[in-house]
């Protein structure tokens, strides 16, 4: 079977239930490949196919979910943050060349006058909630135009996603069919996942550890996946004892959450029976993993991935090995090595240098962006190789160690966030004259964004101020949680400013 999206949903049992909701019925797997083949037609019928791109903006949930899965067997899917504003939409929607934009039915928000701008059309969503879940219809006012109605071959991009560079231009990552079906058997192999397995889904749906490691690898297991409206501490209980999962994947900061709550919820987990627990998308303290594992009684995965590998590429395995607290584990899909950090070549093992990525669940390059694949690709051993921008070495093991980061991406709990791209809203300010943004530790997020600033002379801008107009241009994630106020921004010994080291320079670390 060729290795595309519909091939996830393509050979299992009819009446198995495949996507849910708490307190909402099961859509049966042939319920989902009766939906693609309505959703493919309705796309036709408006002019959308085969390479069209279709943004998606949708709040958590199954049809969020099984519109991803269903678009993708017939165009090209691009889901958006439901959190951005009007600016980061138009950027985006201009960016990826949209051709048509799904929103809810009752849906007024910014994305609408972001996609008029540019003559996107609107397709509107709606459900019934008394059926099961994920099942939607699709209407638009009027043909769009012309498209290609052929089904998607392996080689052509069913998801794209953007991800924070090193420029104030976030890339554009584009995933192949192939690529999706590839990752997503990987992890449902990493996982032993099986008809049996429920995933519990607290991730959003517009980032890749959802779609892939939840949607995705439940579906090409012919197992279940629960899509709840988002994560919510409070309710994350509630939905453990109705939904009863056999396992969740989240970020770390999740994982902190569900513990500081746990105890007045002894019951509840005593009854859960998970078989494992998943975390992802950032590094997870071994403090936390240690009591996850007490509290649960159950291992905890960790994974390791980033979108240009469609999610996962290291994973700590299942017993009888051995999770290792502070690894992300042993290559799970992709062939991994350790390059040398300035020149094309590949290490020996147990050498430290850049963590390096080859396989089919790689994407094929960036989008519009020589420079960038030229700085992050290289032929070796008769391999193209992806660099990751991370350092690490293996231990005698096998196991993967990240040592350090050469790119000065700021990880804030999973969600990425290019500085220069911060830097470059907060210059647009006419009484700021310099700005430098950086990452700070933090002992829930991993880091947290601050931003350095120099003020032109005679203003009275404070921090409050400041951070008020970066929540006007960006979505929250991005606005600096803390802003500094300097006659100076300190440089480095070349006369250069350095963002990596900014946060102990400025006493920022203790």
């Amino acid at each position: 079977m060729s290795p595309t999206v519909s091939a996830l949903i393509a050979t299992h049992d009819e009446n198995a239930p495949a996507i849910g909701a708490p307190d909402r019925p099961w859509l049966s797997y042939g319920g989902l490949r009766t939906l693609s083949a309505e959703v493919a037609d309705t796309l036709h019928g408006f002019g959308v196919g085969r390479g069209d791109r279709v943004a998606i903006v949708l709040p958590n949930g199954p049809e969020m979910a099984a519109a991803f899965v269903t678009i993708a067997q017939a165009a090209t899917t691009a889901p958006l943050n439901p959190a951005y504003r009007q600016e980061e939409y138009e950027f985006y929607l201009e960016d990826l060349q949209a051709k048509a934009l799904v929103v809810a039915e009752d849906y007024d928000g910014p994305a609408l006058p972001a996609a008029q701008k540019f003559g996107i059309a609107i397709l509107r969503l709606s459900f019934d909630p008394e059926a099961p879940a994920g099942s939607f219809t699709l209407s638009a006012e009027g043909r769009i135009g012309d498209c290609d109605s052929a089904a998607p071959e392996p080689d052509d991009i069913a998801l794209i996603l953007h991800t924070s560079g090193t420029t104030s231009r976030p890339k554009i990552v584009p995933l192949m069919q192939s690529n999706i079906h590839a990752s997503a058997h990987n992890i449902m192999t990493s996982l032993a996942l099986t008809p049996e397995d429920r995933c519990l889904n607290v991730m959003p749906l517009f980032h890749i550890h959802g779609l892939i490691a939840a949607v995705a690898a439940s579906l090409a297991a012919g197992a279940q996946i629960c899509c709840t409206p988002g994560f919510n501490a409070l309710r994350f209980f509630a939905q453990l004892d109705d939904v009863k999962p056999s396992w969740y994947t989240a970020v770390p900061t999740m994982h902190q959450a569900i513990l500081a709550r746990a105890e007045r919820n002894r019951e509840i987990i005593e009854s859960a029976n998970l078989r494992f627990l998943r975390s992802s998308s950032a590094s997870l303290p071994a403090p936390v993993m240690h009591e996850l594992v007490e509290t649960f009684g159950a291992p905890v995965i960790e994974a390791y991935g980033m979108t240009e590998a469609t999610h996962q590429m290291c994973c700590n395995p299942l017993p009888p090995r051995a999770q290792k607290p502070g690894s992300v584990g042993v290559p799970a899909g992709p062939e991994v090595r350790i390059a040398d950090e300035a020149e094309d070549r590949l290490l020996d093992a147990g050498a430290t240098g850049e963590v390096v990525i080859s396989g089919p669940n790689v994407t094929p390059g960036y989008e519009g962006n020589p420079k960038a694949n030229e700085e992050s690709f290289f032929m070796a051993e008769g391999k193209r190789w992806f660099r990751t921008g991370d350092q690490g070495a293996f231990d005698g093991d096998g196991y993967l160690n990240l040592t350090g980061r050469l790119k000065e991406i700021i990880n804030r709990g999973g969600e990425k966030i290019s500085p220069l791209e911060v830097d470059a809203v907060l210059l647009s300010h006419p009484e700021i004259a310099q700005v430098v943004c950086f990452g700070v530790p933090h002992d829930k997020l991993g880091e947290e964004i601050a931003a350095a600033v120099v003020l032109k002379e005679g203003s009275a801008l404070d921090e409050k101020a400041i951070r008020a107009f970066a929540a006007e241009h960006v979505a929250d994630f991005k606005v600096p949680r803390s802003v500094i106020i300097l006659e100076e921004i300190p440089k480095g010994a070349t006369g250069k400013i350095q963002r990596i080291g900014m946060a102990e320079k400025l006493g920022l670390t203790g």
